[in-house]
């Protein structure tokens, strides 16, 4: 898959080794999308360089009005981010639907802005929060508005010695109120359709202020001048609503494609911007908010430990063991630095009980922990198991006594093929760590990443509430 992976612990070291050879190497963050774009030859980088152990790039920080990400803060961080919920709504709500909680613990904000697709869900909210972003190599720092950094389908103004290293906004200030609202063709694990982010200003009753942006209807993502400008100076009336969908509606042209048709999406438009004024209006776009949502990252102290403490620059060559723990053994393992996690616990560990099904983190029947959360093995490269410590369903159980999800699986029926069984195990099990007694909710958030193909969840949400009745063993896998 590549030559040469490298896992610096200094941002400094991360720019000097891209700047040997920009044109030949890709930024690793999450890994979500570049993963599956090697496994699927739509690139060959000769140098791989993963920028998940630097620390200096995970954090989110409030300083004088403006909120800085850095780009390798996770969905989930996000999502559990008190201070983005409550002061980046839009951006909160985006990211709580993406993908599913093993995505979440691995894709980053970042990662889906330089991926650049118009179907991104964070990149529309960040645009009706006026965001920016620096861009840093050794020759300096740039920084540019989104409008300036997206060039197109998949293109940006990134250059190829450049990473990005901050995204900026403002937060939302007293009167501001906002919203995100995507459809997709399921529930989850999902492309948008269409999605929407509005952030109102208000004074009392009245609109001072309007930016509404669209996704996955044009090339980047758009705003809706019209539709700004008339709500300016009026209050959400019905009519006012029905008005300003209408114009919003115009704001772009959008293109057929496999999801839906052009007169579809334009529809789209109108629809969901009459929902997210009606949300605004009525002050009910938080009502579903979940007070405690499923991470699958084992606790709140969990994203502190997908960020390794800093150390040395750890260069790998193919021929380079990789050391690593897997369910609490040492292993050594030669000859896997250019395969995926699940290759590596599969057929170098000879751990068989995680197993690909889609090979594009989608059924979440690869699903291990790494690092004390949950993710889609078959989207993380083996070489970040090096130092790291890995769980696989091998480890679930306390000698020959099961763990209450293996075990409550077995008494509810909810094994069928089996198949993609040990994946929603490992999702039981990492969900009760953190939920002990979880809500249906919760175990539905738990396994929304779990695709079962003979379709019987009710065993399955019956199974893991069962298991939420029996003592959990805690740190019997990492």
């Amino acid at each position: 898959m590549w030559d040469h992976y490298a896992q610096p612990t200094r941002l400094e070291d991360a720019l000097a080794l891209l700047a040997e050879n920009p044109a030949r190497t890709r930024l690793l963050a999450g890994g979500t999308d570049l993963v599956l774009e090697i496994e699927r030859g739509v690139c060959a980088p000769h140098t791989l360089i993963d920028l998940s152990r630097i620390r200096q790039l995970g954090r989110i920080r409030l300083e004088g009005g403006i909120i800085h990400l850095g780009p390798l803060v996770t969905h989930n961080q996000v999502v559990g981010s008190r201070l983005l919920v409550q002061r980046a709504y839009p951006l909160a709500r985006a990211c709580l639907e993406v993908g599913a909680p093993q995505i979440r613990n691995r894709g980053t904000v970042g990662g889906n802005l330089v991926t650049a697709s118009p179907a991104n869900d964070t990149i529309t909210p960040l645009w009706a929060l006026d965001a920016s972003v620096t861009l840093r190599s050794l020759r300096g720092d740039r920084v540019l508005s989104l409008a300036q950094f997206f060039q197109g389908v998949r293109r940006t103004a990134l250059a190829p010695d450049e990473v990005l290293v901050d995204i900026a906004f403002p937060a939302l200030a007293e009167g501001e109120r906002g919203t995100f609202i995507k459809l997709g063709l399921r529930q989850s694990q999902a492309v948008s359709v269409v999605n929407i982010a509005v952030v109102l200003g208000f004074d009392g009753e009245t609109i001072r202020s309007a930016r509404i942006a669209f996704g996955s209807v044009a090339p980047t993502i758009v705003r809706a001048p019209g539709a700004e400008h008339f709500l300016v100076g009026k209050a959400l009336t019905r009519r006012t609503i029905l008005a300003a969908s209408r114009l919003a509606a115009a704001a772009a042209r959008p293109i057929d494609d496999i999801r839906a048709p052009a007169g579809y999406r334009s529809g789209l438009m109108a629809t969901l911007t009459a929902r997210a004024l009606a949300q605004l209006a009525g002050r009910t776009e938080r009502a579903d908010w979940p007070a405690e949502p499923a991470m699958l990252w084992g606790g709140p102290d969990r994203p502190a430990l997908l960020r390794p403490a800093a150390g040395t620059l750890h260069t790998r060559e193919a021929d380079e063991p990789i050391q690593t723990t897997i369910n609490g053994r040492p292993f050594t393992i030669r000859g896997a630095n250019g395969w995926t996690l699940l290759r590596l616990v599969r057929e170098a560990a000879g751990l068989t009980g995680a197993k690909e099904g889609c090979g594009e983190g989608e059924c979440g029947a690869c699903t291990v922990y790494l690092d004390g959360a949950a993710v889609m093995g078959c989207l993380v490269p083996a070489a970040r198991a090096h130092g790291a410590v890995i769980g696989t369903i091998e480890g679930l159980a306390d000698g020959d006594r099961l763990h209450p999800v293996q075990q409550a699986f077995i008494d509810a029926d909810a094994i069928q093929c089996g198949y993609c069984s040990p994946g929603f195990i490992m999702a039981g099990a990492k969900l009760l760590e953190e939920h002990p007694r979880p809500t249906r909710e919760q175990i539905e958030q738990g396994i929304s990443g779990n695709l079962c193909r003979c379709t019987g969840y009710v065993n399955i949400v019956r199974a893991i509430a069962q298991a939420a009745c029996a003592p959990v063993k805690k740190g019997s896998n990492p």
